[in-house]
């Protein structure tokens, strides 16, 4: 059908709901839609004539402009996300998608290019984000959905926690969020990292000391219990302290009070006491390494963090929650990661766990000038070989989908219902993938079934 009038060109242009605009060789606007209108703020004939830049001031205008990079290579750009700042003054989050429009000789007479405007996917994502959040802690694996339960019953009480996990698992993140829960959240959080000092410094830094009480104690000192009063107090890494130590911690822990070096009068203290540990205190105890009375009173409370290798479905949330930290902190508009660098971190083993991934981020965010991260900006030792750069998407996004199937399938006990619906697919679906990946299901499937 060709078109025979203005009028009807804008009738067919304002029934798509995205917003489209076309432009001459000029960069001036020659046609713009009902929708971009509405995404803009910017009538229709104001628009007309005007250079594309004035209307639309997006982030990618200047050096990366969607439309110039078509003209330039020939090629459409198919959903790049970009962000314009419209009539109000506000930030507008957008998917754009661009082509060449040439005449019946073929001749290029412009371009054309069309924008959805994500506001209200956005905020849904935020919404389904702060499902999975609870105080700075990002998780929607089941296993820190159960940690998220019970926090809350956790910090109302007075009793001391120990929480056992890997470097990188955010023990103290979840000592804070106990803190911030509780009744004593007015009062001051003290975190201490035993394994940092030696046991002369450390006894000093828990305790504090009286003006003399030894060279160069010029001035009474106030030790972290005493700071924390009425608080909590965070003992990282209390499984490196010493024999010693651990005496001196038990006496303060069972009689509620503190002995400063050089004072002649133990001191009364209230503190609520959150260790942390990346070995097994329990195993600890069992060699005679740590006092098993001691054990005891930390561990009226235990909690254990999984690895991040363990909950894998909550890599692409973390993911998303850290490029929007980076994005605060380095004033840049990274949108996401591609595909390949999705299926390349959710194959990670992450020996680092959460403190990794967060690591492997921040470096992409210093290599790349874009407005995604490519596999070229992450570390040497997840790049792959050339070789295989081809393969990789296909050979990565059915070993990452495997993961996911297999995880959900073994939480559940192998009811591929539950799986279905712990993952947000049908379960139709999810039995086709299972034939497609060639997933052995668990030996029970959730049902009785004959052997």
């Amino acid at each position: 059908m060709v078109l025979q009038t203005k009028d009807a060109r804008d009738v067919i242009l304002d029934s798509i709901n995205e917003g489209v605009f076309t432009i001459d060789l000029d960069w001036c606007i020659t046609a713009f839609n009902r929708a971009a209108e509405k995404a803009t703020g910017v009538p229709r004939q104001e628009a007309l004539n005007r250079p594309c830049r004035e209307i639309f001031q997006a982030n990618i205008c200047q050096d990366n402009c969607a439309l110039k990079q078509t003209f330039q290579t020939g090629q459409p750009v198919v959903n790049a996300n970009a962000f314009i700042v419209n009539h109000q003054g506000q930030r507008v989050p957008i998917r754009v998608s661009t082509a060449i429009l040439k005449n019946d000789d073929g001749k290029i007479i412009g371009g054309v290019e069309t924008f959805q405007d994500l506001s209200q996917i956005q905020q849904l994502q935020k919404q389904l984000h702060s499902s999975y959040t609870f105080e700075d802690i990002i998780g929607r694996s089941p296993e820190m959905q159960r940690l998220f339960d019970i926090l809350p019953q956790i910090s109302k009480s007075s009793s001391n926690v120990l929480i056992e996990g890997a470097s990188g698992t955010g023990k103290e993140l979840f000592s804070r969020a106990i803190h911030n829960l509780s009744p004593r959240k007015k009062h001051r959080f003290v975190p201490v990292n035993c394994a940092a000092l030696p046991d002369t410094l450390l006894e000093s830094e828990l305790f504090g000391h009286k003006a003399g009480a030894f060279t160069d104690a010029r001035r009474d000192k106030a030790g972290r219990f005493t700071i924390a009063h009425k608080g909590t107090i965070f003992l990282d890494e209390i499984g490196d302290i010493s024999p010693a130590m651990q005496i001196r911690l038990l006496r303060v822990l069972q009689d509620g009070l503190i002995e400063p070096l050089g004072a002649e009068q133990p001191v009364p203290i209230d503190v609520r006491v959150v260790a942390a540990t990346n070995k097994s205190l329990s195993e600890l105890v069992q060699k005679g390494v740590f006092r098993g009375d001691l054990y005891y009173r930390i561990r009226v409370i235990q909690l254990k963090l999984p690895d991040l290798c363990h909950r894998r479905e909550d890599i692409p949330l973390l993911i998303e929650h850290l490029i929007e930290k980076f994005n605060r902190l380095q004033e840049k508009n990274i949108t996401s990661v591609s595909a390949e660098v999705m299926a390349r971190l959710m194959e990670h083993p992450y020996p680092g766990n959460v403190r990794e991934l967060e690591n492997i981020i921040e470096q992409a965010f210093v290599l790349c000038r874009g407005m995604t991260i490519e596999l070229h900006h992450l570390p040497p030792e997840l790049r792959p070989a050339a070789a295989d750069t081809k393969s990789l998407n296909n050979m990565s996004l059915g070993a990452m989908e495997r993961v996911m199937i297999t995880e959900a399938l073994r939480r559940h006990g192998g009811n591929r219902k539950a799986a279905a619906r712990d993952l947000g697919i049908d379960p139709s679906t999810l039995y086709r993938k299972i034939r497609a990946l060639h997933i052995l299901p668990p030996e029970t499937d959730g049902r009785s079934r004959k052997k």
